[in-house]
């Protein structure tokens, strides 16, 4: 915020052109890729941006600052997105607005259980997608006012982050990942594969999924996954 030469606060209100401004947003995110996607839609729409990588990062976050949005994935390291969404609703008050995120739309409706205002599924479609999904669960006054222009859809994003993200699935991978870090690694492999629009790890990590959800044997489906991030990583080439 910016104060005047008597003191008093100026609100930055939101214009035509960037529809977030005033906005304060914590993006809860653990994907390197996905997370700058959303970071560069929230700045080109005029918000400030904070991100937390995991449950425990986000509340600390919460503990100094007060969003007025929180965009949160529901597959994070340390646990589900939907205990910090129902920690930040069920507090009450006039709380931020609150939307989920995953790679998985089936999750929609627990997250809505949750208290999430608003379900985003990777990918995200658009720059205009992601601002109308926020703007939407505003208060009026802090929306623009009158017709405003559609943003440029592409957001460019660095490449290293997307090698970054399919370092740490390979590693997530490795050996025999405990059953919660596998379901946390099939989570991550999903959503990566969505956001960055690599169908068949999307695919190979559904199928590993399913496999799990059955209660059937899955080797083959993690072998699939395993062979199939070895080769976008080139750690194929180097076990030669």
């Amino acid at each position: 915020m910016q104060t005047d030469s008597t003191g008093f606060t100026l609100v930055r209100r939101a214009t035509a052109d960037r529809p977030l401004l005033g906005q304060t947003i914590l993006l809860v995110e653990d994907s390197r890729f996905a997370g700058e996607t959303m970071r560069l839609m929230c700045l080109s729409g005029g918000a400030r941006i904070r991100r937390a990588d995991s449950l425990r990062a986000a509340t600390r976050h919460l503990m100094t600052y007060r969003p007025s949005v929180i965009v949160a994935d529901l597959g994070l390291p340390d646990g589900s997105g939907r205990t910090l969404i129902e920690a930040v609703t069920g507090a009450g008050g006039d709380g931020p607005v609150v939307l989920a995120v995953s790679g998985d739309p089936a999750l929609e409706p627990e997250a809505m259980a949750a208290g999430a205002h608003g379900f985003l599924a990777k990918p995200i479609g658009s720059i205009a997608a992601f601002q109308a999904a926020i703007l939407a669960h505003l208060p009026a006054d802090e929306r623009p006012r009158g017709p405003r222009p559609l943003p440029e859809d592409r957001i460019a994003v660095e490449p290293g982050m997307l090698d970054e993200d399919l370092a740490l699935l390979a590693d997530l991978l490795d050996g025999r990942p405990a059953p919660a870090m596998l379901g946390y690694a099939v989570s991550f492999a999903r959503g990566l594969g969505r956001s960055c629009g690599d169908a068949a790890l999307a695919a190979a990590a559904d199928a590993l999924s399913h496999a799990l959800a059955d209660g059937r044997p899955h080797g083959g489906e993690f072998a699939a996954l395993v062979q199939l991030v070895a080769r976008r990583t080139g750690r194929d080439r180097l076990a030669v």
